[in-house]
């Protein structure tokens, strides 16, 4: 897998490039942290929405933020001019929030020549950089990418639960400690307090500087504190599928190879009074 970060120095000198497409992946309700809120429409000029609370996302699922299936994904980039032999950057107006979800939906999807911008849209600006008021309009001629879902990326509460059982994988959560151990609710109705049992809480927040990643090398000390060395496959979640994207970034970052998505997370599991719960520290 490539290395996943592009540069606000490199966008900005390939902006023009031919086969780059530029993906806006904010999302209008941000949790988990303090939203960044402007005042007036900015983004970064070119950028084309990609849309992770619609388009791309399975709105017929029981689960909150659902990976769109192959045809879904397929349609939809195809919209946004997306060819197989595009090079995708993405970003999100946080800084770094939603961005590494779509980056892990199109590595998901097969299309592995996809980046995610460090720092996003506030480096972007503090670096006083160009910016437009509106984003670009879907091209007149569509793309050709197409969809190959791989299913080893992308997991659910069943296989989460054999496969944490069987000793096979670590679990590792993205949620505030408050959360993870039970200390706050839950902010969707419905859905439990606690963690997955024998899961490891790893806050996103801890994996960047503000609002851009930490350094690879840092990022190496704080996955060794945070979870065994064991070698085993790791399963990422968070509440709903979205910051957890960011600490599996993180992961692959510091090295780290067979990472797996929980798509459904905390939302999913939580809600099912069948599946198990801890809230001890």
């Amino acid at each position: 897998m490539n290395f996943p970060l592009v540069t606000t120095d490199w966008l900005a000198d390939n902006l023009a490039r031919k086969n780059l497409v530029l993906l806006d992946a904010s999302m209008a309700n941000v949790i988990g942290r303090e939203p960044i809120v402007y005042d007036l429409p900015v983004v970064i000029p070119g950028a084309r929405k990609f849309d992770l609370e619609g388009s791309f996302c399975d709105l017929n699922s029981t689960l909150v933020h659902a990976f769109p299936g192959k045809q879904q994904f397929t349609r939809e980039a195809r919209k946004l001019g997306i060819n197989a032999d595009s090079l995708v950057v993405v970003y999100d107006n946080q800084g770094i929030y939603s961005a590494p979800r779509a980056w892990w939906m199109f590595q998901s999807m097969g299309h592995e020549n996809t980046f995610v911008l460090d720092g996003g849209l506030p480096k972007w600006l503090a670096e006083e950089r160009e910016t437009a008021s509106s984003l670009a309009q879907e091209p007149a001629a569509s793309g050709n990418i197409t969809g190959t879902f791989k299913s080893g990326m992308v997991c659910g509460s069943g296989y989460v639960l054999k496969a944490l059982n069987a000793g096979q994988i670590t679990a590792v959560d993205a949620r505030s400690p408050e959360r993870f151990y039970g200390r706050a609710p839950e902010p969707r109705e419905g859905v439990r307090r606690g963690h997955i049992p024998g899961s490891h809480n790893l806050p996103f927040a801890q994996v960047l500087n503000e609002h851009s990643f930490k350094s690879a090398e840092q990022l190496k000390l704080i996955f060794a504190r945070a979870m065994p060395a064991d070698n085993l496959q790791t399963v990422f979640s968070c509440g709903s599928g979205i910051t957890a994207c960011i600490i599996l970034m993180a992961a692959v970052i510091a090295g780290n190879e067979n990472n797996l998505l929980y798509d459904g997370s905390w939302a999913d599991w939580g809600s099912n009074p069948a599946l198990p719960v801890a809230t001890s520290e």
